[in-house]
């Protein structure tokens, strides 16, 4: 099975280098000059097209392949369960004019390593944070797609002084509602029957679907190819390793196990999207205006034709929109007093007994 790869005009724009794995230090984020620029000549002033960078370093002994491109406020995009940083290769030209744009693949997934580990939502969030350190990156506009989703939300959680925008992109996380496929993964025995999921033969006859029903005049979406390339991916026993220990962390045999609804109000002072395709089978649109409702202030945007991967169905409507969320709103600063307030704020009784308990054993 060949990989699907980007249109030639995409492809004249990407900037492919491989680059040795030195361990990661800190160095200093690109950002905009602030002193004034030289007057230059009509054909100097042309700016050149943006390019995507791939780059490789090691954290915590670990490789981690991710893109950059583009110069900017940061935006991170956060892939999903078997899913790699080149799904968002044509958000980040389109971004990149205004903004650095990071997509990692994900600890095992992608060319990053796949260890034998922790492949919990707090660890992919948890690396995430250090590939911004590795990068002297402060803060930034998170977007997560499908799993992703469920990474920038435990990312927000655990790092909000880090986390300026919240970008929600058909999310895990947000109901029980999961593909049989992604719930059968979970079973016992699934790590004998992916090896045959995976065979290289079963792959090639999946990719035939879409050309089949092309040449008759049907439409299929990203969402067969892009499956057919996550299931190609797990052809190695590490790989599929990965894959099982990531999806049993967040999906059991009944759904998804991991719901953060009952902490969407905490997103109240963070300025959030939510965008989803309503063809979407992996993932059902039904979760986003529950999500909508729970996050005050949120953002809602529909993809009508558009399946599990509207950045891949619509793309230039989804870097639009994104884009316009970026213009439209100012990145938040959030401090720990701020999200004390909003967690006490659930509960006046429990506010009171912790401030009891605060002002007799915890130290000034």
């Amino acid at each position: 099975m060949q990989e699907r790869g980007p249109s030639p005009f995409l492809q004249a724009q990407l900037n492919e280098r491989s680059l040795p794995s030195p361990p990661m230090t800190a160095t200093t984020a690109p950002r905009r000059r602030s002193s004034p620029a030289p007057a230059k000549s009509r054909k100097s002033a042309v700016r050149a097209l943006p390019s995507i960078e791939r780059a490789e370093v090691k954290l915590h002994g670990h490789r981690v392949r991710f893109n950059i491109a583009g110069e900017g406020p940061p935006v991170v995009l956060i892939h999903g369960v078997a899913g790699r940083a080149a799904q968002w290769d044509q958000t980040m030209l389109q971004l990149a004019e205004k903004h650095t744009v990071i997509a990692p693949d994900l600890l095992g997934h992608g060319e990053s390593a796949k260890p034998r580990g922790d492949y919990s939502l707090g660890a992919f969030a948890s690396g995430v944070r250090d590939l911004l350190i590795g990068l002297d990156i402060e803060g930034a506009t998170v977007v997560g797609h499908s799993l992703g989703g469920g990474i920038a939300m435990q990312f927000a959680y655990q790092f909000p002084e880090r986390c300026q925008r919240l970008v929600l992109v058909s999310s895990g996380g947000l109901g029980q509602d999961v593909h049989p496929v992604l719930r059968a993964a979970t079973l016992p025995g699934s790590e004998i029957v992916l090896p045959l999921i995976a065979h290289e033969k079963l792959l090639e006859v999946i990719g035939l679907i879409p050309r089949a029903l092309g040449k008759i005049g049907l439409r299929t979406g990203p969402d067969i190819a892009e499956m057919a390339h996550g299931y190609a991916s797990l052809s190695n026993a590490e790989g599929r390793a990965a894959f099982i220990h990531t999806v049993r962390a967040v999906i059991d045999p009944m759904g998804q196990r991991i719901n953060a609804s009952d902490r969407l109000y905490l997103a109240s002072k963070m300025p959030s999207l939510i965008m989803w395709g309503c063809r979407d089978r992996i993932i059902p649109v039904d979760h986003a205006e529950p999500a909508h409702e729970g996050m005050p202030g949120s953002r809602l945007e529909l993809f009508d034709e558009a399946g599990h991967f509207p950045q891949l169905d619509d793309p230039i409507r989804f870097a639009r929109t994104l884009a316009r969320f970026l213009d439209e709103t100012e990145p938040a600063a959030l401090e720990t007093e701020e999200m004390r307030d909003m967690v006490l704020g659930r509960d006046p009784e429990s506010a009171k007994l912790l401030e009891r308990l605060k002002r007799d054993h915890v130290a000034a």
